[in-house]
This record gives C-alpha cells, sequence and structure tokens, in this order.
C-alpha cells in the first residue's frame, strides 16, 4: 500500500541532522508495515526485533551502550547490521524501556547507524514517572489510519487521481466525475482506514468482509484496556468507549457517559483512550489570534474517533444504509464531523501531534458553533461541515464577521466553487484544503 510516512521515511533517511526515530500512533494502523517496506525497499539490510513476539530480545539491552547492542545483535541475528546500509527496526518497543532510553545513545555514539522504534501504546511508557526522555537526542513521527486520498491510491485509476491532483478553483468539476468521486468517499466511510479493512476491501469488495475485520479490530482494542488501566478503571474505560458513537460532534460532558459516575473518577479513563491515539480532542479556540493552541480551552472539547470505519461498525450501521442518499442526517451528521476531523489529523505535520480545533459561543438565548478551526500560513480559516447539499451558515458568517476573517469553508457533499468569501469544498478534496485556501485568498485579492 502507498503510505504518505514513507515520503518522510525516506527524508530523515537522508537527513544531515537524522536521529533516532519513534513512530507514534494506535494499534493496527500499518506503522510497523511501513517501516519493514521502507526498510527493505531503501537499505540493503533490514533487521527487525518486536519486543512482544520475542521477549527475550529484550535482553540485547541489558547494555544501553550502542556498540555492545549492535554485537549482541550481530551474533544472534542472521542480518548484517552496518551503519548506513541497515535499518533497525524495535517494534513494540514500549515492553522494552531500555531500548527506549538506549536511543539517545545511538544519537551521541553511532549516530550514522539508522534506527527506529514503534509501538501502539508508546504513550503510556513515555509518561511513567521515572521515565525521562532526552531533549534533542530523539525525534518523533505521527501516524494515522489511511487518509482518503491514500485510499484513492488503493482504488482509482491514474487518470482519476490526476485529475483531483490538478484540480484548480478556475475549474467546473462535471457532474458525473463529482458523483464518482462522492461513491469513492462513501466507499472509505464504511470500509474506513484501517490497512486490513482496505486491503480486504481492494482484494474482495466485499463489505461484509471488511466489517468483520472492522469487528475484530475493535476487540483489540478492548483487549487492550486491561494493559494500560488499573482493575477499577477497566469498567470506565469501557464505559467511555461504549459511548463513542454519541460522543461525536458534541461538546464533551462527562454527565453524558453515565450520571452515576463522578467526573474525577472518567477523567483518567478518558485520558487512557487519548493516550492510546484511540480518541483525539478537538479543543476550544476563540480564535482570537495565531497559534490557535495559544487560544485552547483544555476544559472544553469535542471528540473524535481514531477511525471512520471503526465508528461506522461501532455503531452498527449497515452498507445499505450508508449508501442511502440522506444517510449523513443519521447521528445529526456526525459521521461527516468524524471524517472531517479524521481527514485534518491525517494531513497534519507528522513531526508533532495532530491538533483540532473547533469554536462556539453561548447565550442565553442562542448559540452558534463552527465546526474546525484550521491556520493555513498565517491566517485563521473556520470550517463549517454540513452533512448534505444544503445549510446555512449563519455560524461560519458570525465568527467571520466577529474576527475580520476574509474566508470561510464550508465542506459538503457540494462541487468545488468560490462565491464570495466562501469557499465550498467537496468531502473528497480536504486533501488539497490548505492549496485550495491559498488559491482562493489569491482570487479575493485579485
Amino acid at each position: 500500500m502507498k503510505r504518505a510516512i514513507i515520503d518522510t521515511l525516506k527524508n530523515w533517511q537522508v537527513s544531515p541532522i537524522r536521529m533516532p526515530l519513534l513512530l507514534r500512533g494506535a494499534r493496527q494502523i500499518g506503522k510497523t508495515h511501513c517501516v519493514r517496506q521502507f526498510g527493505q525497499t531503501h537499505f540493503e539490510h533490514f533487521c527487525e526485533i518486536n519486543f512482544e513476539f520475542s521477549p527475550k530480545s529484550k535482553l540485547y539491552f541489558n547494555s544501553l551502550n550502542p556498540k555492545e547492542i549492535i554485537q549482541t545483535l550481530s551474533i544472534n541475528q542472521s542480518v548484517p547490521l552496518i551503519p548506513g546500509k541497515t535499518l533497525l527496526l524495535l517494534d513494540e518497543i514500549q515492553e522494552c524501556p531500555n531500548a527506549i532510553l538506549a536511543l539517545r545513545y545511538f544519537k551521541e555514539m553511532m549516530p550514522e547507524f539508522h534506527v527506529i522504534g514503534a509501538g501502539s501504546l508508546l504513550e503510556f511508557a513515555l509518561k511513567k514517572a521515572d521515565f525521562r526522555m532526552p531533549v534533542g537526542r530523539i525525534e518523533y513521527r505521527y501516524m494515522y489510519p489511511m487518509s482518503f486520498y491514500e485510499f484513492l491510491l488503493e482504488v482509482a485509476t491514474n487518470t482519476q487521481l490526476d485529475y483531483l491532483n490538478n484540480i484548480t478553483l478556475d475549474e467546473t468539476i462535471a457532474e458525473a466525475t463529482h458523483q464518482t468521486f462522492s461513491d469513492y468517499f462513501k466507499q472509505y466511510l464504511i470500509v474506513g482506514g484501517m490497512p486490513e479493512s482496505v486491503k480486504t476491501f481492494y482484494n474482495n469488495k466485499n463489505y461484509q468482509l471488511c466489517s468483520d475485520i472492522q469487528a475484530g479490530l475493535l476487540n483489540t482494542y478492548r483487549n487492550d484496556f486491561g494493559k494500560y488501566s488499573s482493575a477499577k478503571e477497566i469498567p470506565l474505560v469501557e464505559e467511555i468507549f461504549y459511548e463513542i458513537p454519541n460522543l461525536v460532534g458534541q461538546i464533551f460532558k462527562y454527565s453524558h457517559i453515565n450520571p452515576n459516575y463522578r467526573a474525577r473518577d472518567l477523567k483518567p479513563a478518558l485520558n487512557h483512550l487519548i493516550d492510546a491515539n484511540i480518541i483525539f480532542p478537538i479543543y476550544h479556540s476563540n480564535t482570537a489570534g495565531i497559534p490557535l493552541y495559544a487560544t485552547r480551552n483544555i476544559h472544553k472539547f469535542k471528540s473524535n474517533f481514531v477511525d471512520i470505519g471503526l465508528l461506522v461498525n461501532h455503531c452498527n450501521l449497515s452498507s445499505a444504509i450508508l449508501m442511502q442518499k440522506d444517510f449523513f442526517a443519521i447521528n445529526r451528521g456526525a459521521i461527516m464531523e468524524q471524517f472531517v476531523g479524521q481527514e485534518l489529523l491525517a494531513y497534519s505535520n507528522n513531526i508533532k501531534p495532530g491538533e483540532l480545533f473547533f469554536w462556539d459561543r453561548e447565550k442565553s438565548q442562542s448559540t452558534a458553533e463552527v465546526d474546525f478551526i484550521i491556520q493555513v500560513d498565517d491566517k485563521i480559516v473556520p470550517i463549517e461541515v454540513k452533512a448534505g447539499i444544503t445549510g446555512r451558515l449563519k455560524s461560519l458568517k458570525m465568527l467571520m464577521e466577529m474576527r475580520q476573517l476574509n474566508l470561510g469553508v464550508r465542506i459538503s457533499l457540494n462541487t468545488l466553487s468560490l462565491e464570495k468569501n466562501i469557499l465550498s469544498v467537496p468531502a473528497y478534496l480536504i486533501y488539497k484544503l490548505e492549496d485550495l485556501v491559498r488559491e482562493a485568498y489569491s482570487h479575493l485579492a485579485g
């Protein structure tokens, strides 16, 4: 499968300031597969150590000295370990804290050696009170499920991809073409971005098989609860996980989970799911300036799930329902908001954790909410998500007037257009959103 992270790894490979790399992200999103593919195609030799599969491999890291580690590995592995020619993958590295600590010494003592650590529950190892990660000795990359564009790379034709990649605001998308990409979009909502589900769909074109894969992945996430939660916390984590379909698109309130639980008890459970990259918070920003995180309110947030396909499966929505014309009205349009949030994360700068923001204004007799706020260059850009092809933009225009923003974005099932200061972007073009925003500003200036 063609994944954007491969290009990131290529740049890391040749960087003159390269450091050992930790690849972070949720379970089963393709981290190991991508590093393995990268190592086998861009290095003469590839060595993979999986601490979960082979616990005895932890013995290789009784020493933190890279030269001693490489010597021990050379004796016990059949792969040549040559600086500059071998990629070493330390998978499920959270199972061996000494291996994480050893990465800093690779930078100091063997900077020419390429080493990547990956782990699905890595966040918990890094957050332990007795664990101190040295600054400036390790770099990070953040990975997410397959984006819609990566899905298109598997299912669309080269002609279709070329057309999308070269589209501009000066062109009109023909209705038949718009419908073709909208159909791909609906397929993605069902299949999602988990690589195993995408692979199954590509090979079989069978939604039920994808659903079976997704159900298994949801169970895998449930089975992990005991790995990062205490016995007392597990029921609370399960409660929040069960309520996920009702959380997307709403401002999070602990009372919505279960009024019988106290917020102070539920909060650690929620943080566990955030650290496991299963839930992503969308923080409130007052949009007073940039960067957006400087004006965020960490106590007021909405939530996004790890993957749209898993969410749809969790909601027990069938492919027949999702292929209907008006299916977006299901769950108050939350499916569309989930998709947009997931796409914005997928195309974010993977050197740092992706961040999502929204805005709202509450008054005694009226409310206003804008679904997402992004920053493009030095501009704040509000985004309103519409589940269908119609809908007013009252909140969007209110925020634009209040903050004197020159451009607003509507993401919907409509085709691409720029009308006055509203840029309408079809859901299948979110991967080009930043370029389209820049182009729109150029049109407005002209």
